[in-house]
């Protein structure tokens, strides 16, 4: 496996710790990265900030191998899904790659489907990041309203410190609450889902030509295993 890793700053670095050396070519502002030299790895796996990604884009495009792009904060072209499918390239992306993020993605559908159990409830998600996060609401809170599969859900975020994410909910009716939170301790673990999904991507060459979300990436892989 050849790892063409585009951005080696915070999650980045997680990356290339995680492969061997010959295994990752790394591509920043100093080794731009091309089409030529793209086209000799198996895949990409991109952690740039939303400002970086048009810059990129059609490098990686142009390329044609398989991508995952953990980028935030970026307005994609709405044709990219049909640019991808000529290219006859596949891509993954997702504001979170954390496998056990999936788990919570099954309990959040759950507790929005049960929303018509309680009366009046009020729905609230938190996030906090580090200081340096441009976005806000960060991609992983939009996504779990996403996965709640409700519209008023109140939105909150803290920006301090080296806070690798903190997602929670707070669901509040007259007599009770509910809570679900999730916490990162290490950016490894968004790191190491990039690779798991850089390396499935590889290894099943039978997924057609696309724009793949992770979570559908991960039901296909769930799928096959039950």
């Amino acid at each position: 496996m050849k790892i063409a890793l585009i951005g080696d700053g915070k999650t980045g670095g997680h990356v290339k710790s995680l492969l061997k050396d010959n295994q990752v070519v790394v591509f920043n502002e100093e080794n731009k990265p091309e089409v030529n030299k793209l086209k000799g790895a198996d895949a990409a796996i991109i952690f740039v900030p939303g400002s970086a990604a048009g810059e990129i884009l059609e490098p990686v495009l142009e390329s044609g191998i398989p991508s995952v792009w953990g980028t935030t904060g970026y307005q994609w072209p709405t044709e990219l899904p049909d640019w991808i499918k000529v290219k006859g390239s596949r891509w993954i992306m997702a504001s979170n790659f954390s496998l056990g993020m999936n788990i919570i993605r099954k309990c959040l559908q759950v507790i929005g489907q049960g929303r018509g159990l309680m009366e009046d409830p009020e729905f609230h998600i938190h996030e906090v990041h580090h200081k340096d996060k441009q976005d806000a609401p960060s991609g992983t809170a939009l996504k779990w309203q996403e996965w709640l599969g409700l519209d008023d859900v109140q939105m909150s975020w803290n920006r301090h410190g080296d806070v690798k994410g903190i997602h929670s909910l707070h669901v509040k009716t007259e007599f009770e609450s509910l809570y679900l939170k999730h916490e990162a301790h290490d950016r490894a673990v968004f790191a190491q889902g990039a690779v798991w999904a850089a390396n499935y991507l590889i290894q099943r060459p039978d997924i057609l030509p696309g724009l793949y979300t992770f979570e559908s990436i991960i039901d296909l892989a769930f799928s096959q295993t039950q």
